[in-house]
């Protein structure tokens, strides 16, 4: 997207990538484009959008992920400076908020706690059928030419707890900064 997140009346463009990264490159004086931000993400960016979104005169960048979740950065000020002994009043309005947000987290967990009993209750009858979940997976396996290696990237909407790579020829896995997974090496019967 292109969108004047600095506020300097120049549009940025706002990048987001497969790997995660969230970048914001400014237009100067130069021809090429200038890295201003950049965000870490923990899985792939599907979307990215700049705008207006969730307070008045404070401009977003709006990322929505591989499994559905959005995420917000701003230009709003994290904290608030106060004077010396003074307290961070609430307004009735944003206590009231937090209540209702409060009482709707302790709803959902309720719910949770039941339909978590109820599966208990009829996995363990005489019976209940198991099955596999189907799920859908975003794989990628791109070549990188300027080290001459591949990149294989698993994403999946639940948790990997194991990936299994098997090869007839010699291969070397090379660790990247975001690799989050411990490589193990076995030989292999060839027969």
């Amino acid at each position: 997207d292109s969108f004047d997140i600095l506020g300097d009346g120049v549009k940025e463009l706002l990048v987001g990538r497969d790997d995660g990264m969230i970048e914001v490159y400014a237009f100067e004086s130069t021809d090429e484009p200038v890295l201003r931000y950049d965000y870490a993400l923990s899985e792939s960016v599907a979307s990215v959008q700049g705008g207006c979104v969730g307070k008045d005169g404070y401009d977003e960048i709006l990322a929505a992920t591989y499994s559905g979740w959005l995420t917000g950065l701003t230009t709003e000020p994290v904290h608030r400076e106060g004077g010396s002994g003074e307290e961070l009043k609430l307004s009735q309005e944003m206590q009231n908020k937090i209540s209702s947000l409060r009482n709707e987290l302790e709803h959902l967990q309720m719910k949770v706690l039941q339909e978590r009993e109820k599966y208990q209750q009829s996995s363990q009858s005489s019976t209940a059928v198991s099955s596999v979940p189907a799920f859908s997976v975003n794989e990628k396996f791109t070549l990188n030419k300027d080290d001459a290696s591949y990149s294989l990237i698993l994403e999946v909407q639940t948790a990997i707890d194991n990936v299994l790579v098997q090869s007839d020829v010699p291969i070397d896995l090379l660790d990247v900064d975001k690799n989050s997974a411990v490589v193990s090496f076995s030989s292999c019967d060839s027969e």
